[in-house]
């Protein structure tokens, strides 16, 4: 890796950890296991943040929307979703690539050396839409239709499957209160098992969650294509070296796809590319403008 690719990384992790502690900076919520309920939980954050983690001073869209399905709470409802529809349109998945946590945790245990590291599980292509099915059916369907007495539907997402409120939320909770760890059963066991799994194929793959799983990375990346912070490849720079592509550990060809909605814009495809025909950004650069107005001319 070069000395610019090297650094950048650096520069990203940074952003990362700074966003993890800014939205995790309740430290009497880890000290006395209590979850923060002041006037900012009512806010949304853009990444995957338990709502439940002590430490966390804002809710997680993917929590909140869950919550607010089949609510009678329009109002509510409304703002979740345009929340998500908002950062979705603004940024598309860069919120993954640097503005979520549990992306962060990701990264830090890829980057545990192991003899080998796996570019793709078998299977690849069709796990990537196990994401679409989650959110689908986890996130939207059984919140809807899957009622209590009083005809509330639960997050089903949160209680059966999200490591990340498993990692920091639930195992904090529990292990500061007592009371919690008597009533500890099959569904704490079975969400730990799923954290273990997700903690040991991270280690070997990168961004296993990001790939297959995470509803909330689904969300935004239906945005991928029309947000306005996006990728851009100038054919007249580029090549062809399939460097970029080489690079990308999403496993996107920038060429091909520069705005896939696998795309978490960590920006590492623009580092390697030797002739710096990848840009990342919301305006394009100057010779960019140049060239679509000498070539609509031209057109004329």
């Amino acid at each position: 890796m070069d000395k610019k690719n090297k650094g950048f990384r650096h520069w990203r992790t940074v952003v990362q950890t700074a966003w993890t502690f800014l939205s995790n900076c309740y430290a009497v919520g880890f000290a006395e296991g209590k979850i923060y309920t002041g006037p900012l939980k009512h806010l949304c954050f853009p990444g995957l943040n338990c709502y439940s983690c002590p430490g966390a001073v804002g809710a997680c869209p993917i929590g909140s929307l869950q919550a607010v399905m089949g609510s009678w709470k329009f109002s509510v409802s409304l703002y979740v979703g345009g929340f998500l529809m908002l950062v979705g349109a603004l940024l598309g998945r860069f919120v993954c690539g640097w503005l979520c946590p549990f992306g962060l945790v990701q990264d830090l245990l890829y980057k545990i050396p192991v003899l080998r590291k796996i570019n793709r599980f078998p299977g690849d292509r069709a796990l990537r839409y196990l994401k679409y099915v989650i959110l689908l059916v986890f996130v939207i369907l059984m919140p809807l239709f899957v009622v209590d007495v009083v005809g509330q539907g639960g997050p089903a997402f949160c209680k059966y499957i999200c490591p990340s409120g498993t990692l920091l939320g639930g195992i904090p909770l529990v292990l500061k209160n007592p009371g919690l760890q008597a009533m500890v059963g099959f569904l704490f066991r079975w969400k730990v098992a799923i954290l273990a799994v997700t903690v040991l194929v991270s280690i070997i793959v990168y961004r296993p969650f990001c790939k297959y799983i995470c509803p909330l990375g689904a969300t935004y990346a239906l945005f991928n294509r029309v947000s306005l912070y996006r990728l851009r490849v100038d054919s007249s720079l580029c090549v062809n070296c399939g460097l970029c592509a080489r690079t990308c550990k999403m496993g996107v060809d920038p060429v091909k796809t520069p705005n896939s909605g696998e795309c978490i814009r960590c920006g590492d495809c623009a580092r390697a590319c030797p002739r710096d025909a990848i840009t990342l950004g919301v305006r394009r650069r100057r010779w960019d403008s140049q060239k679509s107005a000498s070539t609509f001319l031209r057109r004329e």
